[in-house]
């Protein structure tokens, strides 16, 4: 006998990467490690690899609203994870998706850049992102380059990139992969002034997925009803345990290894 799924649903809005290394495939194996159940909606298509992205497509939005508005009609959604958006119309596409989920956690991974640099929309979409969406979601999950295009702030700190963008979200975590330093340092700020720094090991190399990874994660653990800074402690370390096992299949970046957690120890 079928039983019904106890499994809590995730409602992914990010792009399709052919490689498999990033986008909606990272958020579904991550998801799927999390005992998630993982809905991907399609925001835009790429042409991209290991190496790098070489174009992008963003649907159209009666598209993107017709795929999330079958989902939601159909499955109890628990939380939302945000990817690669790709266009202001995209932002308001979100927006209005989010008036049909009141109350549901958001994870929003504003996507402005590829692994290897190249760039998934231009300046304007992370600016609206900061004005529109960061008011409906829960956290967002910006590396230290992407917090400062974000907080316009070409050589900001962490510290300073939070000041400025504190005022437009609850929560805050900005992660230090992108630095040099021995440690990687992974900052989570919030706006009632509360702090917490969490520290790893830097691990060789650089990975294509990373940060798809941990927002997906992070979602699904708020999706199960993780407090907060243990949800995000969690994906911290779920993570890295996915770059520690990365494989490198193509040509470029490492991919996570997003395994089961019985198999991430």
């Amino acid at each position: 006998m079928k039983m019904p799924t106890s499994r809590p649903v995730v409602l992914c809005l990010s792009g399709h990467d052919p490689s498999g290394g990033a986008g909606l495939q990272a958020d579904i194996e991550a998801l799927l490690a999390q005992g998630c159940h993982a809905a991907p909606t399609v925001t835009a298509l790429t042409v991209q690899d290991t190496v790098n992205v070489a174009d992008f497509r963003v649907l159209d939005r009666d598209w993107v609203l017709a795929q999330a508005n079958a989902v939601i009609n159909d499955l109890p959604v628990e939380a939302v994870k945000l990817g690669m958006l790709g266009s202001v119309e995209m932002v308001e596409t979100v927006l209005e998706i989010m008036q049909r989920l009141p109350g549901i956690p958001l994870v929003c991974d504003p996507v402005l850049r590829a692994g290897g640099g190249g760039a998934l929309g231009k300046d304007e979409v992370g600016f609206a992102m900061r004005e529109r969406l960061f008011a409906v979601s829960t956290i967002a999950t910006p590396n230290l380059p992407e917090a400062r295009i974000l907080a316009e702030l070409p050589e900001g700190s962490a510290d300073e990139c939070a000041e400025k963008l504190l005022p437009y979200i609850r929560h805050l975590l900005i992660t230090g992969g992108h630095g040099d330093e021995h440690q990687v340092h992974n900052r989570l700020y919030s706006r009632d002034g509360s702090r917490h720094t969490f520290t790893c090991q830097r691990l060789p190399g650089s990975y294509h997925g990373s940060g798809c990874t941990l927002a997906s994660t992070l979602a699904g653990r708020l999706a199960l009803g993780q407090e907060l800074v243990s949800a995000v402690q969690f994906a911290l370390d779920y993570t890295w345990r996915t770059l520690r096992d990365a494989e490198q299949p193509g040509h470029g970046q490492y991919i996570p290894r997003r395994l089961p957690l019985d198999f991430c120890q």
